[in-house]
């Protein structure tokens, strides 16, 4: 009975998720204008692959991002370490108020298909262990700094869970994410 009820494009419909692309990077403290506008465009470009961006919900790259996706139409999630919605910043259309501190990164790791990287800090860093561990694709944009150039084109450690991919622009770095969450 379901079956003819739910037939084939319809029933292909329901049972495709989007794919889920984490940018990660400095929040306000650390964050320069060139890291915010390469972050708006990564969330432009996600918004226009039709992929839901993740993000930690709050400013810096993670602001920018979600002001890139939400002016190209696209879903934006901030998944924030508070337990109050009103932490997040203006453009997450989802806010996940996660009351986990610190701990969220995890969260934020696990949440996504892929992860992009914008300079960063201490937060990023555990984000990118966080993701490391669960062997999730990483692409890192060159010459931003901290986090993101400390592990371009390598590892986070011996076990060689994922190599960190090195790209030079936001149209680059969606591309490449793509390709490696499809592989």
């Amino acid at each position: 009975m379901l079956g003819n009820i739910l037939d084939g494009k319809l029933l292909s419909m329901i049972l495709t998720k989007k794919v889920q692309i984490l940018v990660i990077g400095h929040n306000d403290n650390g964050c320069t204008p060139a890291h915010e506008k390469i972050a708006y465009e990564i969330g432009c470009e996600v918004a226009k692959s039709s992929c839901v961006l993740l993000t930690g919900g709050l400013g810096g790259v993670m602001k920018a991002a979600s002001q890139g996706a939400h002016d190209e139409n696209g879903l934006s999630v901030g998944i924030i370490p508070q337990d109050d919605a009103s932490f997040a910043n203006e453009f997450c259309d989802i806010v996940i108020p996660s009351g986990m501190g610190l701990t969220r990164d995890f969260l934020n790791a696990l949440s996504a298909d892929g992860v992009i990287i914008v300079g960063g800090g201490s937060g990023t860093l555990s984000e990118i262990c966080a993701a490391y561990m669960y062997k999730k694709p990483m692409v890192a944009i060159r010459n931003t700094g901290g986090a993101a150039d400390k592990f371009i084109d390598g590892y986070v450690d011996h076990r060689k869970n994922v190599k960190i991919i090195g790209v030079d622009t936001a149209k680059d770095a969606v591309k490449k994410i793509l390709e490696l969450i499809t592989a």
